[in-house]
Order: structure tokens, then sequence, then C-alpha cells
């Protein structure tokens, strides 16, 4: 173990974490209270034993959990699921909690502050899609992008939801995403536009507990900047054969970006959605998942098909989450969803 006043390097620090040079590595990458080295050597940086120490000590006190939640096929939850999971979160485990809505369709975005605040937001250019519209704009222009003023804080018609906040997104992120492509850069555009988004709010991160990003239906470079930030993802989706499809490629995919950055993106996990008990589909399709290892854990709170829950995704104020999602079992399956999401997200840490 090291001395209090001994220098350590990236590997000692795992060894007094208890974790991973990888994790380490994450946490230099995105937390600024890291400390900064006290040199940087041939074998990499070395830090003072008493700042590590004081950082694990804070760490252990608060730490932010960063996740984005993907799917290459549309209808399939995605949005509820995120939406939820940021509800129950707050309302029943006290926790603050972000949602950044990355996906063009800004149905979260709705959802949590209904279309006419949207609207407005929209025509101001408080959405996301300013801060890559930025990143298009010549380098002698001034930046649009306002951190402060797009953040929209306690944004759930649920009453006794206590801290959700969002970033809200725009119908012009279809445009800008195209546009991005144009950029010069990398096999994973590295250069910088896979970054904005962890620039721009990296300075509100660990104001929260829980950050959720729902990115589009796509890998796409707007998807690559949620991914960016990311510690981990799940993968909402129908237990039929189309909507399982593409979990392989997407595996592929953020693994690929993740050792590209040279750190680790974790599968947190699948959460079975528009779950049908009499569909032999879904029992069989349901049993393929959790069978094959090279899949991600699939959570055992399947969310039921339900017209309470689709029902949910429009913006009308509501004093309880059990009113909202529903009496008959609905609500009970969201929060023990969200409990085995938890125990899933802390065992990244």
């Amino acid at each position: 173990m090291a001395e209090p006043d001994e220098l350590v390097g990236l590997f000692e620090v795992a060894e007094m974490a208890g974790v991973g040079r990888t994790v380490v590595a994450n946490w230099r990458n995105r937390d600024r209270r890291f400390p900064a080295p006290i040199a940087d050597l041939r074998s990499g940086p070395v830090f003072r034993a008493t700042q590590i120490r004081r950082y694990l000590k804070q760490r252990k006190k608060h730490m932010v959990h960063v996740i984005s939640t993907i799917n290459l096929k549309g209808g399939v939850g995605k949005t509820t699921t995120t939406v939820a999971l940021a509800e129950f979160l707050s309302a029943e485990f006290r926790k603050r909690v972000l949602v950044i809505d990355l996906d063009p369709q800004t149905n979260l975005t709705t959802v949590l502050i209904g279309e006419e605040r949207w609207k407005s937001l929209n025509d101001e250019g408080l959405t996301l899609a300013t801060l890559f519209k930025d990143a298009l704009r010549p380098e002698d222009e001034a930046a649009h992008f306002d951190l402060k003023k797009t953040l929209q804080r306690r944004v759930s018609p649920v009453n006794d939801v206590w801290q959700v906040d969002l970033l809200p997104s725009s119908l012009d992120l279809i445009d800008v995403q195209d546009r991005l492509a144009s950029m010069p850069s990398g096999r994973f555009f590295s250069n910088n536009p896979t970054d904005l988004l962890r620039k721009a709010v990296k300075s509100i991160l660990d104001d929260y507990d829980y950050v959720l990003v729902d990115c589009p239906p796509n890998l796409g470079i707007v998807t690559l900047n949620g991914l960016r930030i990311s510690d981990g993802y799940i993968i909402p989706t129908i237990p039929d054969v189309l909507s399982t499809y593409g979990i392989p490629q997407i595996q592929q995919r953020v693994k690929a970006f993740a050792d590209s950055l040279g750190e680790e993106i974790a599968e947190v996990g699948i959460v079975v959605t528009k779950y049908r008990k009499a569909s032999t589909v879904h029992m069989n399709t349901i049993r393929r998942l959790e069978n094959d290892s090279e899949l991600p854990v699939v959570l055992p709170s399947y969310i039921p098909e339900a017209n309470q829950i689709a029902a949910s995704a429009e913006f009308v104020g509501t004093g309880t989450l059990r009113q909202k999602y529903g009496y008959q079992g609905q609500y009970d399956t969201f929060r023990s969803m969200t409990k085995e999401f938890i125990e899933l997200v802390q065992e990244l840490a």
C-alpha cells in the first residue's frame, strides 16, 4: 500500500481503489475532481498518494452514473423506459436525475415538458441541436449554445417526482447529424465531433446521481456523443426477432468505439418491453436472450404491454407514479425494474 507522500502511477491508483486500470482511466477522463498529475513520465502520469486518497474518499460519498439507452429499431419502448427510469429513480429512490434527449424524434422531451414548452425552447434555439450546430459554424463565429438556459429543471408532470432535469432535443438533430458526418476525422470521428456533448456538459454531471442519455435508433455521430460520456448502456427491446436482431451489432460497435478511446462502456443489460405473457414468440425470444452468454444480462422484470403504459407517453399531470403507469401491476414492475437497474449499475463502480 502506498505511503501518504509517495508518488503513484495509474497501476498503483487502481490498486488503492480496488478497481481495474480502465476504470481509473475513465475517472481521469470524466471526473473533473480527479487530481492533476505531478509529472508525466515516459511510463505514464504520476500522482501524490495523499491527493489520490482524498479523491477516493470524495468519490465514495458521491459518484454519478451515466447510462445510455439504445436500440437500432424504433417503437421498442426505449423512450418510455428512459422516462420511467428517470421518474422512478427520483420519486421512489430519491436520486437526482438528468435526462439528455439526443433522439431527433423529441418524444422524451415532449413527455417531460409538453409540446408547447418544447416548441418555445426550439424556437429560441435552447435545445441540444444548437450545441451540434455550433460545431458546424466557422471558427471565427461565436457559439450560440447556452447550457444554463437550455437545462430545464424539475420537468416531470408527476407531482411525486423529486428532481428530474432535462436537456431537450430537437427535430433539427436529423439534419445536424448528416452534416456532422462530413467533418474531417478518423474512423470514429475522434478528432472532436464525438466529444462535443462531453465538453458541453462535464461541468454539471457531478450535480446528479444518474444521467440517462436517450440515443437515436442508429449508431451515428450523435449517438456516439451519448456513448462518449456513458459508463454503460441498456437496450430496451420487444422480445421478438426484429427488435432483438440488432443487439450483437450494438455490442460490437460500442466495444469498437470504446476500444478506440481506450475506455470501457459496459453492457448493463437488456430491458424487455411490451411483453405479452400469452405470446409464444415472446416467451421463446426471452428464453433465447437469457440463454445466450454473448448477450447482456436480461433484467428479470419484464415491462408488460398495457394501454396505460402507452398512455404514459402523453404529457398529463398526475399526483403519483401509480396513477401514471397503472394499478394492475405496471407500477410494481417498473419499480422492480428500476431497483434491478440500480443494482446492475452499481456493480460497474
